[in-house]
């Protein structure tokens, strides 16, 4: 059974800090490209960050570009994404998603972890 496990959110002030953990069990972790995908209230889900299974980041938002970094551990089966200069905006529940290198659909998701940024 695959798991993916969200962890690191919570309530931080504009400017500041916050890692967000994603620990994947149940599956060949190695072969999978991650990536974080965020939505805010009355919007739709964004992709945030990618990942490949190299270890390589694929993506980043616009939005994000210069303030976040996605990052992984394949001996910890663990993909991070570390995210500074916080704005309001950031605000929206986070999750973790999982595909094959050889797919493009994202098949695994976690349960995601809220951020709430505050002004």
């Amino acid at each position: 059974q695959v798991q993916l496990v969200e962890s690191g959110g919570g309530l931080v002030q504009a400017g500041g800090s916050l890692r967000l953990s994603c620990a994947a069990s149940g599956l060949t972790f190695s072969s999978y490209t991650m990536g974080w995908f965020r939505q805010a209230p009355g919007k739709e889900r964004e992709l945030v960050a990618v990942i490949n299974w190299k270890g390589v980041s694929t993506y980043s938002a616009d939005s994000v570009k210069g303030r976040f970094t996605i990052s992984r551990d394949n001996a910890k089966n663990t993909v991070y994404l570390q995210m500074n200069s916080l704005k309001p905006e950031d605000t929206a529940v986070y999750y973790c998603a999982a595909r094959h290198y050889t797919r493009t659909t994202y098949y695994y998701w976690g349960q995601g972890t809220q951020v709430t940024v505050s002004s």
